[in-house]
């Protein structure tokens, strides 16, 4: 019996660290002491591609302020790919470092203990096949792309949003801490061109019968994880420069498939207009140290910093403008430079950025072409989880469809209690909280926010307590129920909210051709009819709400 107990318990064992092991493929959530232990000032990520056999090999040399005591630096980076030797800088070179892998994580043992204040700079030569995307219904999962043009060249991107860039490359895969900048140096086969974030310092051809050059990008300011990129193709080129609302000068590039120079062509003019757009309601674009690019990709697209990811069709939507391009560059705002530190907040990236595009339909048209582009969020939304908790979440943990649909109607409701200029203030708000960081591009423009700092400025901009609205909306899933109905000439609403949660939002009332707002300071109201009519309760369609029954 011993022996048969003894089994089972090494079998539950073995299926625990299985399911363990999946996680890898996860970013954020609650953070290892020994990774709290110390913040990233820089990443130097050495690169060579094999498209020929899909394998990654190189080196990332990381350097770090240590903010506790430290034995141990943990680093994070997929089980798919080697690590071959972990070294740190030393008064005779460079000394090699025992190291250990533990489901998805590198823990690295110090040669001595370090204190708050010191600095460490650890070096991890590693490679392998990475993690393969996969595609379905044209939508990728995280990973490579390995891919060919329609003339038979190499193509391929990464992406690792959901994943996590150690898919990739050893980083400390939390969204709470940035490098203050970042060297890439990725070589490739000849005559490939190595598209990626920031600007291309250097370029080197090393001749020989391999045939390899190396392309030297630097990224001068902070950027989260998952929008370090590279893209890999025969690219054309399409260059161009946009006059900044601040009168800076931004290089702006498109590379993208020779066969779809034509069309790419056609967009370039778009990407100006939707910088304007951008500039105009939120401020200037924050990376103009560096560039601002897109980058035509296998996959459908990702907002990867100064270089947006462009799989679309070249098509615009019924309103007129590209949605994909559109929306990945308001994420140069809301994403990278105004970023999460906790996957918790996530709908502020998403979210805002969906109703960005609603409000951008509205300057192209006029307030119904707004309210059409919301009723098309309306029916994605699914209410299965809070959108905000306030625990932390990892990246798997919160995504969905509501950090999106449901986000974005959360910010049409909020227009409809302080109003749309309340609102723009608010956003910008966020984006510049000082306006002399709006002449700054030195990476101080940079900054972490909450959803409770986003309500701080919302009330503040319009003098409303709003507590009760972000609590309903945001800290739990469902959505409140109006109740309403007509005796005679009163109409009688009320609010039910759920956990009895208190929510006071005003309702408009259209009766004939004029539109009244209910107060509903205590969740209810009667309102009294003039004879004969029949009211329009919520006639705009402003309240994110159930259905009555």
């Amino acid at each position: 019996m011993k022996r048969n107990l003894c089994n089972i318990l090494c079998l539950a064992i073995t299926v625990n660290v299985t399911l363990a092991q999946t996680n890898i493929y996860d970013s954020g959530g609650p953070i290892l002491p020994e990774q709290a232990a110390y913040d990233v000032s820089f990443y130097d990520l050495e690169l060579f591609v094999n498209p020929a056999d899909s394998t990654i090999n190189g080196k990332l040399t990381v350097e770090v302020r240590v903010l506790a005591e430290l034995d141990w630096f943990v680093l994070d980076l997929d089980t798919l790919l080697t690590v071959e030797e972990v070294t740190i800088p030393s008064g005779n070179g460079i000394n090699p470092l025992a190291f250990e892998r533990r489901i998805g994580k590198i823990w690295i043992k110090l040669p001595a203990r370090k204190y708050p204040g010191e600095k460490i700079s650890v070096t991890v030569a590693y490679g392998g096949r990475p993690l393969i995307a996969q595609s379905e219904k044209g939508s990728w999962s995280d990973g490579f792309i390995w891919t060919h043009s329609k003339t038979g060249e190499p193509w391929l991107g990464v992406v690792s949003v959901l994943d996590g860039a150690d898919i990739w490359w050893p980083c400390k895969d939390h969204p709470s801490d940035e490098p203050d900048s970042m060297a890439l140096h990725i070589t490739v086969p000849e005559p490939l061109t190595v598209a990626a974030n920031g600007r291309l310092r250097k370029y080197v051809r090393h001749g020989g019968k391999d045939r390899l050059h190396t392309f030297h990008w630097f990224i001068s300011t902070p950027i989260n994880n998952y929008g370090v990129t590279m893209n890999i193709a025969q690219y054309s080129k399409l260059e161009g420069v946009y006059h900044s609302v601040n009168r800076d000068k931004l290089p702006i590039t498109f590379w993208c498939m020779p066969e779809d120079y034509t069309k790419a062509m056609r967009l370039f003019p778009q990407l100006k207009k939707h910088l304007r757009f951008f500039e105009e309601t939120l401020g200037p674009y924050p990376f103009r140290a560096d560039k601002y690019s897109v980058a035509q990709t296998p996959y459908l697209g990702m907002e990867h910093q100064t270089i947006i990811s462009y799989g679309g069709d070249f098509q615009n939507n019924r309103f007129g403008f590209d949605t994909l391009h559109f929306h990945e560059l308001s994420h140069e705002w809301f994403a990278n430079m105004v970023t999460v530190a906790d996957w918790r907040d996530w709908w502020l990236h998403e979210g805002v950025a969906s109703y960005l595009e609603a409000l951008y339909a509205e300057s192209l048209h006029d307030v119904n072409a707004y309210h059409d582009y919301m009723s098309d969020f309306r029916g994605r939304i699914r209410n299965e989880t809070p959108v905000a908790p306030r625990y932390s979440q990892s990246s798997r943990d919160i995504y969905g469809p509501d950090l999106y649909s449901k986000g974005a109607w959360i910010l049409h409701s909020l227009r409809y209690v302080i109003g749309k200029q309340a609102l723009l203030q608010a956003l910008r708000r966020m984006t510049y909280p000082d306006p002399i960081k709006e002449y700054v591009t030195d990476g101080s423009q940079c900054h972490f926010v909450t959803t409770d700092q986003f309500q701080t400025i919302v009330e503040e901009v319009s003098g409303q307590k709003l507590g009760w609205f972000f609590e309903v909306y945001l800290r739990q899933p469902e959505l409140p129920r109006l109740h309403y109905w007509v005796l005679g000439n009163t109409l009688s609403l009320q609010w039910d909210a759920p956990e009895s949660l208190p929510f006071p939002m005003p309702v408009e009332v259209a009766i004939g051709n004029s539109v009244h707002k209910v107060n509903m300071l205590k969740g209810q109201e009667i309102f009294v009819l003039p004879d004969g009519v029949q009211p329009i309760v919520d006639p705009d369609n402003w309240i994110l709400k159930a259905e009555s029954f």
